[in-house]
């Protein structure tokens, strides 16, 4: 699912890189850093939803920088999708993060925010 969403965002001029050791992707584009968690496949996804947040959310720099997007990305089935949509508009949009979900043919698709 990585490498999908991955994919896609090279797809989208982005360039990525995948080897990093705090987040499954970091990608640059036109002056801008976007950090990407993808939650893996899982039989609680409400709870890996929450980790995977709380991991961005400690990657995210302690001053304000609109240079710098986050992204959560979710397997796009009903769970999954369902327990990242519970996080609130207003603090995806504080956070400045975006939701995305990568089906099973590695189409994606945004659920909310852009990158």
């Amino acid at each position: 699912m990585a490498r999908d969403f991955a994919g896609w965002l090279s797809s989208q001029g982005w360039m990525v890189r995948t080897d990093t050791e705090f987040v499954d992707i970091v990608a640059e584009k036109d002056g801008r850093r976007l950090y990407v968690e993808v939650e893996a496949a899982s039989t609680v996804p409400g709870l890996d939803v929450d980790t995977a947040i709380g991991q961005l959310v400690r990657r995210m720099p302690s001053e304000a920088d609109q240079s710098v997007s986050f992204a959560l990305v979710v397997r796009d089935e009903p769970r999954s999708v369902e327990a990242a949509r519970r996080a609130p508009q207003r603090i995806l949009d504080l956070l400045g993060m975006a939701l995305y979900a990568v089906d099973g043919n590695g189409g994606v698709r945004q659920l909310f925010g852009r990158v």
